[in-house]
């Protein structure tokens, strides 16, 4: 029996809930985990707890927490968020608690920076900082840097010891992250981090069992998988944000993802994540491919060929475009950044937009205007 109360008899897919392993969203609209480089010592804040309560409040299924460093060596920029001691947990288990109590699942991101690390803010300008000048060494699976103007740093090529260390670091911050109540696990084999070094013959020129092969190229990602499974009870969700292509000849490619997605459900991974944002190398103006295009295909293509779940991220802002992803089967659910930055209530919008009204998307402090149907009729013309 369904919990939600509609103003109609057809309800959006958009809004119907999804469970995996037991823990249901109660819709498919998700907040993707955006780095907002606010943490003290890796330690998350005040923002962190107002920033993703207020998406919870806003009505999403899911809320992730930003990109978290499994170690200190993995960190992007000093004021990244940190999982790589228990001191972190009791500030995390706090977001946590008032994501819940607002209606949403809560999610984190576990993710080391590889050869991207060692780097000053965004608005900063992103650049590699030098070990003298409050920098640390870096370490990918080959010493070639990302660019030699604004990520020069060269970072050392990985050791089997290195690998080894950092899959237990990704087990042992997936661990720590269900100690503090989080019900979704997500590895960031993305966005030109270390696994996705790892993972493209663009970064990786090992010559090892890492190395070379796509097989190779991928074990080094299925085995932190495998390591973070081994720590997760049978409710508690996994999945995997990958880039979907390099958008570069010669590199990652949509059928390498593919394959990897299969190979990951094989691991125990419930979910795949799908982004057309490369972030391995620089981007080249003269690239026609279209990243949220591509995304999008190659979600289809992996839920079809891999039978996994699916979700993208990038460049979903109208509530009928989000709906038509997911009711398309394109994926299962959608990822949103920025349009949740522009509204943190998104979900309620989204809800006016596609003409029904699902009371367990806000709080009950919220429902006299929200609910209220003379105030509704008055602001229908504005969805036309």
């Amino acid at each position: 029996m369904r919990s939600d109360s509609v103003a109609n008899t057809t309800l959006p897919v958009l809004f119907t809930p999804i469970s995996i392993r037991g823990v249901t969203l109660r819709n498919r609209i998700c907040v993707s985990p955006m780095a907002m480089s606010a943490s003290e010592n890796g330690l998350a804040t005040d923002f962190h707890l107002g920033h993703l309560q207020g998406f919870a409040l806003g009505g999403a299924g899911l809320v992730m927490m930003e990109g978290t460093a499994v170690s200190p060596q993995g960190l992007v920029t000093l004021e990244d968020n940190g999982l790589w001691s228990d001191d972190h947990i009791e500030q995390l288990a706090r977001i946590v608690r008032q994501i819940k109590k607002y209606g949403a699942v809560a999610g984190i991101q576990l993710n080391h920076s590889g050869r991207k690390g060692s780097a000053k803010k965004g608005w900063e300008g992103g650049s590699s900082i030098a070990d003298n000048d409050g920098g640390w060494p870096t370490v990918a699976p080959s010493p070639i840097p990302y660019d030699k103007e604004l990520i020069w740093k060269i970072p050392k090529e990985a050791t089997i010891d290195d690998i080894e260390k950092i899959k237990k670091q990704f087990a042992a911050a997936a661990k720590r992250a269900v100690t503090a109540g989080f019900e979704v696990i997500e590895l960031l084999f993305a966005h030109g981090y270390i696994v996705h070094q790892f993972m493209s013959p663009l970064s990786n020129k090992r010559t090892d069992k890492y190395g070379g092969s796509l097989k190779n190229r991928m074990r080094f990602g299925l085995e932190v998988a495998e390591s973070v499974a081994k720590e997760l009870s049978d409710n508690i969700v996994l999945g995997v944000r990958i880039t979907v292509t390099d958008h570069v000849n010669g590199g990652w490619d949509v059928q390498s993802a593919v394959k990897m997605a299969k190979k990951l459900k094989s691991k125990r991974v419930d979910f795949i994540d799908c982004s057309g944002y490369s972030g391995l190398v620089p981007w080249d103006p003269s690239i026609k491919s279209n990243p949220y295009t591509v995304q999008l295909a190659a979600s289809e293509r992996i839920q079809k060929e891999a039978a996994i779940m699916t979700s993208v991220i990038g460049g979903v802002i109208s509530p009928k475009y989000a709906n038509e992803i997911v009711a398309n089967s394109t994926a299962s659910m959608v990822m949103l950044g920025r349009a949740f930055l522009n509204n943190p209530h998104w979900p309620y919008h989204a809800a006016d937009m596609l003409g029904v009204q699902i009371d367990n998307l806000f709080p009950k402090h919220y429902a006299y205007v929200i609910s209220n149907k003379r105030f509704r009729d008055l602001v229908k013309s504005n969805y036309k």
